[in-house]
Formats: C-alpha cells, structure tokens, sequence
C-alpha cells in the first residue's frame, strides 16, 4: 500500500508541479475532490509555470501561430498537454484553442480526408482521436464537431479493431500508432455521452492491443518494437507500453490477463529508488536533424521523470499492482 512518507511519494507531492500533487493526491489516494488540500492544488494549476509555459504567445484566434499540428508547437499538442496536466473543463484559453483546433480540422486540409483502398478506409485517425479525447474532458463533448469527429473515427475504423493511415494496398493490419489515440477519444466520448456505438468502437480498439499483450507478435510472440518498451513524455503519436496500459486503464480496469507481460515490464522498468526514467529520445520532425529539444516546455529527459513515475503507479494501481 502507498504511504505518503514513501520518499517517491513525497518526491510527487513537493511543490513544482501542482499537477503532478493534484493527480497523486486525488488517483493514487482518492482524496476527495472537495477536499482543502485538493482544492488549493486545482486552483494552483491553471497559474503553474507548466500551464503559462503552454499558453504563452496564444493568439486572439485561439492558436498559436502555427497550424494546429505542427510538431510539437501547434495548438493540438498544446492541448493534449494541458489536459493531462489537469486543467478543468470549460478552461477559457483551452476552449479558444479547441476552436482554433477544430476549425482546421473541418477545413477540408488534404491529409485530414480519408480515403477508401482496398476496402479499407486510410487515415490519421490519431488527429482526430487525440482532438476528441481533450474536447471531452473540456466540457465540450455536446458540440456538433465534436460529434462529427467521433463520426469519423466509427466510420473508419478497420476490422480488426484499428486504423491505420497507410496508403500501401497491402497494408492489411492496423497500426499502433494510429489507434491507440482514437481509443482514447472514443473512450473519452463514451464516458461524456454514454454513446453505445463510442463504447463497442472503443472495445474493439482495446481488443486489438490485448491481442498483442500490448507488444508481442501475435503470430510469434515475439517483440514487435523493443522502442515500445521505453516510457515517454509526452509520447506524442508515438506508440509506447506505458501509454496504452494509462489510456486502456481510462477505459476499464486493468484486469485482462492479457496486460500481464505489459505489467511486468513496467515494474521492471522502475529504478533501485522506487521511480521511472523517461526515455532520453527528443520526437522531432523527420527533417529536423538538430539533436535539441523542439518542444515547449522542458518535460525532462535525463533522470527520474515526475510524469513518467506518476504514470507508472496510476497504472500500477489500476491493475492492483501497488
């Protein structure tokens, strides 16, 4: 059982980062949201230095400057980031940038658009999954774009439980990648609307990674990607174990036996002093070859990772692991 005397414990709750305190006090102990110290921490949040590092240059229309996607500048990124640090619905900068969001998605641009091969709908479904999970935690899972893209996400969802943006006519299985962010969404979009269609799309989606045990081959057994196993933060679109067993604990229990072998990498992974590593790689666009961070905000890459730890035990806690 978790004690707030654990030095990792204490080590999450310090001053710094109120988001971390807010989410281990209210996730990890279940201490009521009404409570004093609870309180005091949300409202801590919305002025920390991670938030206003965030938010800094927003533009009247809500963006950033950049187009919604740009990596990792651009409003979309922002907003994924703000959201798992907890900002509360109805955020006034959040919402004006869903806006700035949204209206770039139904802009019509080339690549949002899916198309049909080999009966097999193409798209980057992770865009939209990603915009619908933080519209729902916003508050906004009443909008009718926001309805659309939960739509989009039932209508183009793969057999097998996926999606996949492949335009190859032989690409026949979903990726990784690809879906774990609309299994978010739609999870998201199923807990604000009790939509049954979201649930039963979000249910497929998870079937396909428990398929997998989240990471092994489910012709050989074997490892798909050892870069799987490596936890980051943020992951962005990248596929990781520590994100897929966080969103599939957002949707249920982590109580599949199937998760297992996920499970017991993550305990694996923890240090000698009881808190995780981030891995040190830095996401960057394809082009970009400078070895520099091209982030907003410093996330950390060297050392134990506050984000990384405070994953690790939500998951560890959700599979009554802790």
């Amino acid at each position: 059982m978790l004690q707030r005397t654990d030095p990792t414990i204490k080590w999450l709750l310090a001053a710094g980062n109120p988001s971390v305190r807010y989410f281990t006090l209210t996730e990890l102990f279940d201490v009521p949201i009404h409570a004093l110290e609870v309180a005091k921490t949300l409202r801590a949040i919305e002025d920390s230095i991670q938030i206003r590092t965030l938010l800094a240059g927003q533009r009247p229309d809500g963006g950033f400057g950049p187009r919604p996607y740009q990596k990792w500048h651009g409003a979309h990124w922002r907003l994924v980031s703000l959201v798992e640090l907890g900002v509360p619905a109805g955020f006034p900068p959040a919402i004006a940038a869903t806006g700035h969001l949204l209206s770039w998605l139904e802009s019509g641009v080339h690549y949002l658009v899916p198309k049909k091969i080999k009966r097999l709908w193409r798209c980057h479904a992770s865009i939209p999954g990603n915009a619908l999970a933080v519209c729902c935690r916003l508050g906004l899972a009443k909008d009718s774009r926001v309805k659309r893209l939960a739509v989009l996400l039932l209508e183009t969802q793969w057999p097998d439980g996926g999606w996949n943006c492949d335009p190859s006519p032989a690409a026949h299985h979903s990726s990784f990648h690809e879906s774990l962010s609309p299994l978010w969404g739609l999870a998201e979009y199923w807990r604000a609307t009790r939509n049954p269609d979201a649930r039963i799309a979000a249910h497929g989606a998870a079937e396909l990674f428990l398929r997998h045990h989240l990471f092994l081959s489910d012709r050989t057994g074997r490892i798909m990607d050892r870069r799987w196993l490596v936890p980051h933060y943020p992951p962005y679109w990248h596929y990781d174990i520590f994100q897929a067993l966080l969103v599939l604990s957002r949707f249920g229990p982590l109580s599949d036996p199937r998760v297992s072998p996920a499970l017991d990498v993550v305990e694996q992974k923890r240090r000698p002093d009881g808190r995780w590593n981030s891995g040190q790689r830095y996401w960057r666009p394809a082009r970009e070859k400078s070895t520099k961070p091209v982030e907003v905000l410093d996330w950390g890459r060297r050392g134990p990772n506050k984000m990384v730890t405070l994953n690790a035990l939500r998951i560890l806690k959700a599979a009554g692991r802790l």
